[in-house]
């Protein structure tokens, strides 16, 4: 039953009570708090089995870029201020680029991603990007995205 309730979609999950009860009404007589350690170490045990299964990322030089936003908090003349902060990681070696920003503006997008180039000394063949809200029209089901025509354009060159 804790499997079929964790292949659900977060909302339709069950609770702990809920799954409980419903053992109950199929003659389950032990106590609540049985169930619960059981859950738990369940838990775990899935926890460590998909811990131990993973599939190691291997890019070639010049091959990716990744490209992502923080919003940090900083002390700017005595005053704190949140600044949004543009990341581009080479995928190969790991080498970072970070540049700071008032605001999260396709126009900063563009800078950030000149400046990353010309610091590395060129560019990847391609950018791995998560949710970049500047650059998407619309999201569709899975890995499809409407991007917008000047991020597009920017991509081209």
């Amino acid at each position: 039953m804790l499997a079929e309730n964790a292949r659900q979609p977060k909302r339709q999950r069950l609770t702990l009570v809920r799954i409980y009860e419903e053992l109950r009404n199929h003659g389950y007589d032990g106590s609540y708090d049985a169930v619960r350690r059981y859950a738990a170490s369940w838990s775990k045990a899935t926890r460590e089995a998909s811990a131990a299964a993973y599939v190691p990322l291997s890019f070639d030089p010049g091959e990716a870029y990744q490209f992502d936003w923080s919003h940090e908090i900083v002390l700017i003349d005595g005053v704190t201020t949140t600044v949004k902060v543009a990341h581009v990681r080479l995928s190969h070696s790991r080498m970072p680029f970070v540049r700071a920003y008032p605001r999260e503006t396709q126009e900063m997008v563009f800078d950030a991603h000149d400046k990353a180039f010309a610091f590395f000394g060129g560019a990847c063949a391609r950018g791995i990007y998560d949710n970049l809200k500047t650059a998407v029209d619309a999201v569709f089901v899975g890995k499809d995205r409407a991007y917008n025509r000047r991020f597009q354009q920017m991509r081209g060159h």
